[in-house]
């Protein structure tokens, strides 16, 4: 069938309002991530801008997997809003086109959007993921003292809390360390400085605390303070575990893991053998997340059109609201079986698939019927 003029112009319309919402949802998002992750994996931390650079452009390709959908459906109820206002659907539907034929452009560029996520879903996501995870601890790895900023707790080492209080070239000034043991702190540090020293090839470093003050604490069987131990210890070392950093930082879940390797564990290919019940059903629900994320802009354009004749409002408002009110109600089943996701018996892995079957069929049923009128 070949395209005509109306064909290029609604393809048009349509592709430059979800360019624009990408555009605009992604910056939201990646400078909310930016934040909000720089905070989560390593506090205050002053980080080379290189490194900053590297992170948001990580963080986009997590960003799009909802960024894509959610301004395709919105540029379908915006865009469709104003051809029913202007009665330009009903001058088509004069000449003889059918809704499925008009719609045709939008179909076709929902098709091409859903093989973008696919790509997305299935191999850049869980990649940068990944990488995010990776970059923090080879940033400590390279610059232990980074760690420490001024004012600032660090609490991203298991087994510590540090509070630094001021910092004069390498050297950590006024120094507050709490050891835990099981969340319960075992030794509480005071010192005046330190300086941090490591070695060739090992990736625990050496602190050297000056004019230090330790405070041991006991606790009877039902972990209640029984006695406390004070020490003056003057010049002492104290062992900081980055190691334990990497086992935190570079720990591997589900959303980070190649579809590759989640299919492996699914059919139990692993080397390891057959995961148990809630690891296996883990990755299946994060498997068939990816899959069914990928049709939402197919998923969207049937549902979309329908609700955005009816709406017939020219307002930007309106059409983003309905987007808004749509995308949420989708993306509560995603986020329900994201939850359910260790628990076999609720079939989690069906329920990423609901939220597709529900709206195909709502918009499958809308669609016949504007297209009857």
């Amino acid at each position: 069938m070949v395209l005509r003029i109306f064909d290029r112009y609604l393809g048009r319309q349509v592709l430059s309002a979800t360019l624009m919402g990408v555009l605009l949802l992604s910056g939201v998002m990646v400078l909310g991530n930016v934040y909000k992750k720089l905070d989560e994996l390593l506090g205050g931390t002053e980080l080379p801008f290189a490194f900053i650079l590297e992170f948001v452009a990580m963080v986009i390709p997590f960003s799009l997997i909802f960024t894509i959908p959610w301004a395709f459906l919105t540029g379908i109820l915006l865009v469709f809003g104003r051809l029913s206002a202007d009665n330009e659907l009903v001058s088509l539907r004069m000449t003889g086109w059918s809704m499925p034929r008009i719609c045709l452009p939008v179909f076709l560029l929902a098709a091409g959007l859903s093989g973008i996520c696919y790509w997305v879903n299935l191999s850049l996501a869980p990649m940068a993921k990944d990488r995010i995870k990776r970059m923090f601890y080879e940033v400590a790895l390279e610059n232990p003292s980074a760690l420490f900023q001024p004012g600032q707790v660090l609490d991203k080492v298991p087994g510590f809390i540090i509070h630094t209080g001021g910092r004069d070239g390498d050297r950590l000034l006024d120094l507050h360390i709490v050891e835990l043991d099981r969340r319960l702190p075992r030794r509480v540090i005071r010192a005046r400085s330190a300086m941090l020293e490591s070695q060739p090839d090992v990736i625990d470093v050496v602190m050297v605390l000056e004019d230090a003050e330790i405070e041991e604490l006991r606790y009877d069987e039902q972990q209640r303070l029984e006695k406390a131990d004070f020490l003056r210890a003057g010049r002492t070392a104290l062992l900081f575990p980055l190691s334990r950093l990497k086992n935190s930082s570079v720990r591997v879940n589900a959303s980070m893991k190649s579809t590759e390797m989640l299919w492996q564990e699914v059919t139990g290919r692993t080397e390891d053998g057959p995961l148990d019940p809630k690891e296996r059903m883990r990755s299946l629900t994060e498997l068939n997340k990816r899959y069914s994320f990928s049709l939402a802009c197919c998923t969207f354009a049937l549902v979309g059109i329908p609700l955005g004749v009816t709406a017939q409002r020219r307002e930007t408002s309106t059409g983003f609201a309905l987007s808004l009110i749509t995308a949420t109600v989708y993306l509560v089943f995603i986020i329900l079986a994201d939850t359910l996701s260790d628990k076999p018996h609720l079939h989690p892995h069906l329920i990423m698939w609901a939220p597709n079957v529900i709206f195909l069929a709502a918009g499958g049923w809308l669609f016949r019927r504007l297209n009857q009128r």
